[in-house]
């Protein structure tokens, strides 16, 4: 099967959730990729891992993880010596399906997803014929089974998985990780998960195996109670970040934070320099550096000056991402009102008084009200549109849902002619932010990239230097 092909098949599966009704009918349970899993030869035990689930940060945290895996035993300043052979395994994709399934921080071929797609496609026919399996596996179950297939034959020295959704039943979740991370918990996915704090957290708290070690940055009290919880029940290490570690000196240089973290019970002490913008991003590089501890007391060859690189040179797109100055041009997925709460403290904190032109798009089953309460008074000016894609809200409808929230609203569908005319409407000092969705912010990182190259101005986004 060719990459096209590949890409094709997968795509009939449908991408992650397409609707509010298939929310309601789906049956979510591990049978699927169990039965997968053993057929290819338990490929997710051929290898240690870590697993990473949350509402907000997972990605992050997850890629922060990696990249200091992957910093292991470099030596700053002379030649790069080999760290860790990592395996990085994420979703939802902004551009290109291969994103989701990463060797040693890069998107694998087209070759190799094309030939590891084929042997699990070729494994879940004969599955079906034999009866082994009660339906074809789902597009994320498929992309799982892949990355578990593909990471034990390139013999990868550690993966980092970060869940899909929820976690009990989330198809990653038949790993045995060396170290659990649980990030902030806040509502999202309510069809799913459930609709109180303390149901979506224990949700997560799936992920909790008995004895093993979990690190929890929820910030929630209700979700710590039900993460401890689960942690006493299981007999699980728990290291929550509040009480384990303090901040000190926290301050930003150009968006982005520098710290310096301690632990609360002894006199360690590892500064820190985040390259992603978002007073937020501290709180998922705790995460990540509580983590990389426990797995250096399990052996891994992680030290301080590990974590401090790792943090530093990570790449994470699509998240208060810079595209250009003067004026300042964001990419940010906002699609949840945790996340929109905290964009409107960068807003507050880095463009007081300053003009926000605000792009917005969203998926239908998004809590558009409370996102977009928070966000369109503050801004200028919003030019509503819609992602290219089948469960995008119409800007039409976001139009007549908001159209009170806002100071100065326009409808442009295209997400690029929206982007366009929010640059219209700027003026050198202002800020620009597309927001609402990932799939939005793919959709508009893809277009400036071949804008940007097409007219010559250097590099595309997320080839740029970091501040």
């Amino acid at each position: 099967m060719t990459y096209g092909d590949a890409v094709r098949y997968l795509l009939t599966l449908g991408r992650e959730l397409a609707s509010p009704q298939q929310a309601r009918a789906a049956k979510f349970d591990l049978r699927n990729i169990i039965t997968l899993a053993e057929y290819l030869g338990q490929p997710h035990r051929a290898y240690p891992c870590a697993q990473i689930a949350g509402t907000n940060g997972k990605g992050t945290t997850a890629a922060m993880l990696e990249s200091i895996l992957r910093s292991a035993g470099q030596a700053g300043g002379g030649p790069r010596p080999a760290g860790l052979r990592t395996g990085l395994y994420t979703s939802p994709h902004l551009e290109r399906i291969n994103e989701r399934i990463r060797l040693e921080g890069e998107e694998i071929a087209d070759s190799d997803f094309a030939e590891t797609f084929t042997r699990i496609h070729a494994a879940i026919e004969q599955l079906l014929a034999s009866g082994a399996l009660a339906a074809h596996p789902t597009y994320f179950e498929c992309l799982t089974a892949m990355a578990f297939d593909l990471y034990a034959r390139r013999q990868v020295d550690f993966a980092v998985f970060e869940v899909g959704m929820g976690g009990r039943l989330d198809a990653t979740n038949i790993v045995t990780p060396e170290v659990a991370v649980i990030t902030q918990i806040d509502f999202d996915h309510e069809n799913y998960l459930g609709h109180s704090i303390e149901e979506i957290a224990a949700e997560k708290a799936g992920i909790i195996k008995p004895g093993s070690w979990v690190v929890s940055a929820a910030e929630h009290p209700a979700a710590r109670a039900v993460i401890a919880r689960r942690a006493a029940e299981l007999d699980a290490r728990l290291v929550e970040v509040d009480t384990a570690y303090r901040v000190e000196g926290l301050h930003a240089v150009a968006g982005c934070y520098r710290a310096a973290v301690s632990s609360a019970h002894s006199t360690r002490r590892t500064e820190l320099a985040l390259p992603l913008p978002g007073r937020f991003q501290m709180r998922n590089a705790l995460a990540a550096l509580a983590a990389a501890r426990l797995l250096a007391e399990r052996g891994f060859p992680l030290d301080d000056a590990a974590i401090a690189r790792g943090i530093a040179t990570v790449r994470w797109p699509g998240r208060l991402e810079l595209l250009q100055q003067q004026p300042s041009v964001y990419l940010d997925g906002t699609h949840n009102p945790a996340g929109a709460r905290e964009l409107l403290a960068f807003w507050e904190e880095h463009f007081q008084g300053k003009c926000i032109h605000l792009v917005y798009g969203a998926m239908r089953d998004k809590a558009v009200d409370e996102i977009t309460g928070l966000l369109f008074p503050r801004a200028a000016t919003v030019t509503l549109t819609q992602p290219h894609q089948a469960r995008a809200i119409s800007a039409e409808a976001l139009a007549s849902m908001t159209c009170h929230l806002a100071k100065r609203m326009e409808v442009v569908a295209e997400p690029e002619e929206a982007l366009e005319r929010a640059l219209e409407l700027a003026m050198p000092d202002d800020a620009v932010f597309a927001t609402g969705s990932l799939y939005l912010v793919g959709d508009l990182r893809c277009w400036w990239n071949s804008r940007t190259m097409a007219r010559g101005f250097g590099t595309a986004v997320g080839e740029r230097s970091v501040p």
